[in-house]
C-alpha cells in the first residue's frame, strides 16, 4: 500500500468513494461542489489537499485536508475534512496510514497541528483514539447554502 497525491487519473476512483462517503454520512452533495472538491484537490495554489491510499494500483481510500492560520500559533494549522476507507478495505491498516501520513508531513512541514471531528457513533473512533482522545470541545455551526 502506498499513500500519495491525488492526481487527475485519479478522479474516477475518487468519485466513486466520495459516494461511498456521502452514502456514509447520508448526505447529498450537489454535483457542482463536487465538481469544485476535485478541482481545488488538483489546485496547486488551493488550501486543500489530498492524499490517496492505493493497494495493487487501485486507489481504496482517501483524506482530503485543509491548511489554515490560526490565532494561536504562527505556523499552519491542518484540518482533516474527509476520510474514507472503501468497506472492503477496512480494518487492514489504512485509515492508520492515511492519518500517519498526515502527522508525518505535519512534523515534515512544520504545521502547528492536527485536527479533526467525527460523528460520535461513527465506529472509527477507536482508530483515531489511538491517536489523540476527544478534546470536549462542542460543535456549533450555521448552514447557510
Amino acid at each position: 500500500m502506498i499513500i500519495r497525491d491525488a492526481a487527475a487519473s485519479d478522479e474516477m476512483p475518487w468519485r466513486q468513494l466520495w459516494a461511498g462517503y456521502t452514502d456514509f454520512y447520508n448526505v447529498k452533495i450537489a454535483d457542482a461542489v463536487t465538481n469544485q472538491t476535485w478541482r481545488r484537490i488538483l489546485d496547486p495554489s488551493s488550501a486543500m489537499f489530498a492524499r490517496l491510499a492505493e493497494d495493487n494500483g487501485a486507489v481504496i481510500g482517501f483524506s482530503i485536508s485543509v491548511l489554515h492560520a490560526g490565532t494561536w500559533s504562527i505556523d499552519p494549522i491542518c484540518y482533516l475534512e474527509d476520510l474514507f476507507v472503501a468497506p472492503g478495505h477496512r480494518r487492514r491498516g489504512t485509515g492508520r496510514r492515511l492519518i500517519q501520513d498526515l502527522i508525518d508531513t505535519a512534523h515534515t512541514k512544520g504545521w502547528s497541528r492536527l485536527y479533526w471531528h467525527t460523528h460520535g457513533e461513527n465506529p472509527a473512533r477507536h482508530l483515531y483514539e489511538q491517536f489523540a482522545g476527544a478534546d470536549g470541545f462542542v460543535r456549533y455551526r450555521l448552514i447557510f447554502t
